[in-house]
């Protein structure tokens, strides 16, 4: 985790392609530590531990009680900061522009639909970006009990109606919050093959994809399809 908050060992995206909030993401972590979902709680660990650092450094340098009370103060702010960055941004990812009681319940059950119907997640926010209370669209198409999708959708179609959503500036948002192409491990994998070999060309291909993955002509099909079933095999460490 960087000093920006930017956290990177996801493997790189092996928990999206099944969404799995229990995807381990390294190959050392047999008891889960730092699941994709333990990820908030580990945050708040490494600012814990980086705090700790800070001690000596803050004050005239003595870590006096009230150094040391400061620092807890401001340790204190990063679970309700980070839920509420959290919530904008799933939000932003769903198409609400408002804050409404029962956003959360509303997130909560779309992932725990997501994972219980072990859907691609960056397909399914992508193709939800198509979605009108007339017509559900492909993302219908993404889960295997239709009928769990349209319980859920009907609630959402709900919750649009009530800000008074307007499909065509909504769908616009969400294509701007949930990319198109993502750096899967088969496309990693197949760049990484081709440049043993002396062959980059596959690696600045991909570059050039994702420096633009929210486009809607980013990228071949393949590029944003489902990966192929040979990818299953893969296995990244943070080593990698």
């Amino acid at each position: 985790m960087s000093l920006l908050g930017l956290t990177i060992d996801y493997g790189p995206f092996g928990f999206l392609d099944v969404f799995d909030p229990q995807h381990i993401c390294n190959h050392s972590d047999e008891g889960g530590l730092y699941a994709y979902a333990r990820q908030p709680k580990v945050g708040w660990w490494n600012l814990h531990a980086f705090a700790q650092a800070l001690v000596p450094l803050v004050g005239q340098g003595q870590g006096t009680p009230q150094d040391v009370a400061a620092i807890r103060t401001a340790l204190a702010r990063y679970e309700t900061v980070f839920a509420q960055a959290l919530g904008d941004q799933m939000r932003a990812k769903l198409g609400l522009r408002e804050a409404r009681e029962g956003d959360q319940d509303l997130v909560n059950d779309w992932l725990r639909l997501l994972e219980t119907q072990k859907a691609d997640y960056t397909i399914a926010m992508r193709r939800l970006c198509d979605f009108s209370p007339r017509d559900a669209g492909p993302v219908r198409d993404v889960f295997m009990d239709r009928e769990a999708f349209d319980v859920w959708a009907t609630r959402y179609t709900e919750r649009l109606a009530a800000e008074h959503s307007i499909d065509a500036e909504r769908q616009a948002a969400m294509r701007r919050a949930n990319p198109r192409v993502v750096l899967r491990n088969h496309l990693a994998e197949t760049a990484i093959q081709r440049a043993e070999q002396g062959d980059f060309s596959e690696v600045q291909r991909l570059l050039a994809v994702l420096s633009r993955p929210f486009d809607d002509d980013s990228g071949t099909a393949a590029d944003a399809g489902f990966p192929p079933d040979w990818a299953q095999q893969l296995s990244v460490s943070c080593s990698s």
